[in-house]
Order: C-alpha cells, then sequence, then structure tokens
C-alpha cells in the first residue's frame, strides 16, 4: 500500500532547469506547489550509485533532510542497446565539460562509438526514469517509467534537452526535440512514471 500525498507543496530535488519546468507542468493539473532545490538553496549531492534508484535515493533523502519538506527525485538516462546500454546512470557524465554539461558532445560521442563499433542502424534506446518520493520521517514510494526508441542522426529539433534531438520514440517520426512539450510530457520516460506515481500517491 502506498503512502497518499496530502501536502499542498513539493520540492523537486533538481537544479535542472529543464526538468523543473517539465515538473511544474505535470504537477498543475494536481493543484500542488512545487519547488526547486536552487530556490531553497540546496547542494547538489554527489551521485555515488550505479543504478537509478541509488541515486534518486540520495537526492530524495538529501532534500528532505535539508528542508523539512517532502521531496521527489528522479535519475533518468538514457540506455542504448548498442553499447551495452550504456551511458545509463552516466548519461549527465557523458555530457560533463569544465564548463558546465554539453550535450551535443555527449550525443556526438554516442553516435561515434556506434559508428566505431560496426552497430547496424536502426539503432534502438531507451530513456529510463526512476521517481522516489520521500517524506520526513522515512517514508519511501519508488516509481519507474520508460519510452523505447530509436537514435536518428545528424540530430533533430530545437526543443527539449539532453539528448532529446537525438531520441525518436516508437510510434513517431519526429524527435523529442522536434515534439510539442505537451506532447513529449504525454509519452516521455518521466511521464510515464509521473502516471504511476500520480495513480499510486494522488489517486
Amino acid at each position: 500500500m502506498t503512502r497518499r500525498f496530502e501536502g499542498k507543496r513539493i520540492l523537486i530535488a533538481t537544479h535542472n532547469a529543464g526538468k523543473l519546468e517539465e515538473m511544474e507542468q505535470l504537477f498543475a493539473p494536481h493543484g500542488v506547489e512545487v519547488v526547486g532545490a536552487a530556490a531553497m538553496e540546496l547542494t547538489e549531492p554527489e551521485e555515488t550509485e550505479d543504478t537509478f534508484v541509488g541515486n534518486a535515493r540520495i537526492k530524495a533523502r538529501g532534500a528532505v533532510a535539508g528542508t523539512g519538506l517532502p521531496a521527489l527525485a528522479d535519475d533518468s538516462g538514457i540506455e542504448v542497446e548498442g553499447l551495452d546500454d550504456q551511458p545509463g546512470v552516466y548519461t549527465a557524465d557523458w555530457a560533463e565539460t569544465p564548463d558546465g554539461r554539453d550535450f551535443m558532445m555527449a550525443m556526438q560521442k554516442t553516435h561515434d562509438l556506434l559508428v566505431a563499433r560496426g552497430v547496424p542502424q536502426p539503432w534502438r534506446a531507451r530513456f529510463r526514469a526512476t521517481f522516489v518520493l520521500a517524506w520526513p520521517g522515512g517514508d519511501e514510494e519508488v516509481f519507474e517509467g520508460r519510452v523505447n526508441g530509436t537514435l536518428v542522426w545528424p540530430i533533430r529539433g530545437g526543443t527539449g534537452h539532453g539528448y532529446d534531438p537525438m531520441f525518436m520514440p516508437d510510434g513517431y517520426d519526429v524527435t523529442f526535440a522536434e515534439m510539442d512539450p505537451a506532447e513529449k510530457n504525454r509519452v516521455s520516460h518521466r511521464a510515464d512514471a509521473f502516471r504511476k506515481l500520480i495513480a499510486g500517491c494522488f489517486g
């Protein structure tokens, strides 16, 4: 039996403006105020686990401890079948530079590795998201979401973030970065996890 969320304010344990905006849109119909980690002056914890759920727990628990608010954290990434499901939990690491994250560089690296390995097209991949909702006192709920698709090259589209310009979900002929944001929010890995969260804790 999952714990119901009874409050009106939830902390989203992320400093990523794109993720925060997406969460604001997803929570809007449910009458819950969303606040981000940066607004609460939280530092970003070091993600030391090698699983999505492990890293999401680090972020959720740290946010609860720092604010006393219920906190929702997600860890997400892209798994490329032809690269043995890399980069996976290290998706953001592939984009790290001394000047911040560069996902164009990460997508180029992904493309170059697929070519170097001689992986035949279509290049199958999946986005995965794991949500951990944590309360003061130690209760936690975990929800997993995913969306399958293929990688395209050259990249296409100007919206979205991360690997969105390279990922075309199954059933569509456009990438996430070419989609209307509302449509992406309906079919994404984060939307899949969010539906399960709402059904479990808000339904």
